[in-house]
């Protein structure tokens, strides 16, 4: 879980903060603002599962307050799964913006959900097509069933998890 959810995290913050400041990272154009990026802070957030070191963006203004994982707030129990549950839904932007209105209380842009969602998708992507090892000893399935809106109508979807052990007793989520 740590592998999932700490760079989703820290693609959530970077959304935020390219929302914040106006300007994606590493961008050399002109910029409306003389607020900058100044480096991270290091940060443990306790999830219900486990817990994650994450790198949280800072600004030179000290003005980046994000509502997601407000500053000196380190339990974000239940994050995870309403993360996870609206990239399996395949939410379009205004159900991710209003799932998110429900949950911390604030209105955010289409466009700032964009570069949110577009950061996160890219990381569980390459979470997705990351190698595996070429053994396992032993491998867990789990299947739970879950409902999915799709095209107008809900229907129960089977979602399997593949949990592998490799020689050495190392655990890694497979799929």
């Amino acid at each position: 879980m740590k592998d999932i959810f700490g760079p989703i995290f820290e693609a959530m913050l970077q959304g935020k903060m390219s929302a914040h400041l106006g300007y994606e990272s590493n961008n050399h154009e002109y910029k409306a603002t003389q607020n900058r990026r100044n480096g991270y802070n290091n940060k443990t957030l306790k999830t219900t599962y486990v817990e994650i070191p994450i790198n949280t963006p800072r600004d030179r203004d000290g003005t980046f307050e994000p509502m997601e994982i407000p500053k000196r707030t380190k339990d974000v129990s239940g994050i995870e799964d309403k993360v996870l549950s609206m990239y399996a839904k395949g939410m379009s932007q205004r159900d991710i913006a209003s799932t998110i209105e429900d949950i911390y209380g604030f209105n955010i842009s289409a466009e700032t959900v964009s570069e949110i969602t577009d950061q996160v998708i890219e990381k569980v992507e390459e979470w997705q097509n990351r190698p595996l090892k070429k053994f396992y000893a032993f491998l867990f399935v789990d299947c739970m069933y879950v409902s999915i809106k799709k095209e107008y109508e809900t229907k129960e979807y089977a979602v399997y998890t593949i949990l592998g052990y490799d020689a050495n007793g190392m655990k890694d989520i497979l799929g």
